[in-house]
């Protein structure tokens, strides 16, 4: 082979040499670092735990509650004093420091009466003790050594009288105390505002005993008890506006906390605010509010509700079935859809239908298309129809590199990449064959390019490139 025919197949092979360097880079950009599109595996969540819907479940401010009977107070009586007349009856509608009943006056003043005399007494013996004492010991003194020692007991004695009889009267001062202001106060009065229900006769509070003479109970018929914990505690106060939810329907209230109690709640087997641990040290404390809605029209006793606190929120809209930010919402054209794994765990391209959108929240609702035991991914311009799904972060491989797959700014320049589709063959759709060509003598290489491409011999058996190479060359 002549020296030019030579240089010519170098030139040849170096061509074909980067020609594959060029495809290989675009199939490695097009795969993702030479791995195949299954092979790449994209992170996907369960939708029902995604679902911005309430569908009943708890959010930092919203806290379940239970329509129950107004608070029904106990009034308890002395029954160490008579009582003296029942001022109310069933039904009677009563305020805040309303009369309910009255003591025996005359009884206390009797009692008053022997407590003071009591004390004089008291005080009368102690004068008379002393007296005796300051006479034996006069006498103690002119007294031989065993009579002393008789003084001595007898003084001990009355010393020990008086120290009881004072500590007497300073029991019985605050029992007068006592008695001097139940004179003053000989009545019971309401503590809330309310209906007196349940009343009993002084004969039936001795044929039954006990203290609890009548029930007040609160104006209205219901109140909703919703439940705390320590945790969420800031957003429960006295007088705070909130939204009653209805779990039934669409249904809502508005109303107002009307008090909170601040004793920690038990939670009973059954009770619906109850999760079931028994470890106390796992556990946050429980406490309980109470709320006056506006209306009670649609409400029920023992009735299941969410309350949310009001903090301007729409409440037109009743988030059920599927919500899902709308960051996980593609366009295709018109149509909607999401990144979804497939029954074989594989990743689709699945189309769904738009309802409701709340524009504050930037979550919308998913009509058809997705069920709550689907699994989605959050989109990213790197993922691919036929992709392998995974639950496991760590195995995540997409987006496996910096490479913008969907990149099209070269679209419309000349040369770019999208002008270059290199699928390992020649022009003509030939495969070229790279281990063959290790193998073949450099005029064998010569004949196949010259078919490969379908070059025109020359006169001199030389193809027209050749012969422009020589040419070339030969200048």
């Amino acid at each position: 082979m002549t020296t030019k025919k030579r240089i010519c197949t170098v030139i040849i092979v170096l061509v074909i040499v980067c020609t594959v360097c060029v495809g290989g880079f675009f199939v490695w950009k097009k795969t993702g670092k030479g791995g195949s599109k299954s092979s790449q595996k994209v992170y996907v969540q369960k939708v029902s735990s995604l679902n911005t819907a309430s569908d009943f479940k708890l959010s930092n401010r919203s806290f379940l509650g239970v329509v129950e009977a107004q608070e029904s107070v106990d009034v308890k009586y002395d029954s160490s004093k008579t009582v003296a007349e029942i001022l109310v009856k069933n039904g009677d509608s009563v305020k805040k420091g309303d009369k309910l009943l009255t003591y025996d006056v005359e009884a206390i003043n009797l009692q008053l009466e022997q407590a003071k005399l009591e004390v004089e007494r008291l005080q009368n013996e102690i004068a008379s003790n002393k007296s005796q004492i300051a006479e034996l010991e006069k006498e103690k003194k002119n007294a031989d050594q065993d009579a002393a020692v008789s003084y001595t007991t007898q003084i001990l004695s009355l010393q020990s009288d008086n120290a009881k009889n004072e500590y007497d009267i300073k029991a019985k001062n605050v029992e007068i105390k006592k008695l001097e202001a139940s004179t003053k106060n000989a009545y019971v009065t309401a503590s809330i505002d309310g209906t007196v229900k349940n009343v009993k006769t002084v004969d039936k509070l001795q044929q039954d005993g006990g203290d609890v003479i009548m029930q007040i109970t609160e104006e209205g018929d219901y109140r909703i008890k919703g439940r705390f914990n320590e945790q969420n505690s800031k957003d429960i106060m006295q007088g705070a506006s909130v939204i009653v939810k209805s779990r039934l329907d669409d249904s809502t209230w508005k109303g107002e906390i009307t008090s909170v109690d601040t004793s920690p709640q038990k939670n009973s087997g059954d009770d619906i605010y109850s999760f079931g641990s028994s470890d106390e040290m796992s556990q946050s404390s429980n406490y309980a509010f109470y709320v006056k809605p506006e209306s009670f029209d649609g409400l029920m006793l023992g009735q299941h509700v969410l309350i949310e606190i009001d903090n301007g929120q729409d409440t037109s809209i009743n988030k059920t079935g599927i919500w899902l930010y709308s960051d996980f919402i593609c366009k295709d054209g018109k149509k909607n859809y999401v990144w979804a794994k497939d029954k074989d765990g594989k990743i689709e391209k699945r189309y769904v239908e738009i309802g409701q959108k709340d524009e504050d929240n930037g979550d919308c609702e998913i009509k058809s298309g997705l069920e709550k035991g689907d699994y989605i991914a959050y989109p990213d311009k790197s993922i691919e129809e036929g992709m392998t799904a995974t639950t496991n972060e760590a195995d995540v491989s997409v987006p496996p590199n910096d490479l913008d797959t969907n990149d099209n700014s070269d679209a419309d320049t000349e040369g770019g990449d999208e002008d270059i589709a290199f699928d390992g063959s020649g022009e003509d759709g030939m495969a070229i064959d790279e281990d063959m060509l290790a193998s073949m003598t450099d005029e064998e290489i010569e004949e196949y390019f010259n078919k490969l491409y379908g070059e025109e011999e020359n006169a001199d058996g030389e193809n027209a490139d050749a012969a422009d190479a020589d040419a070339a060359f030969a200048e």
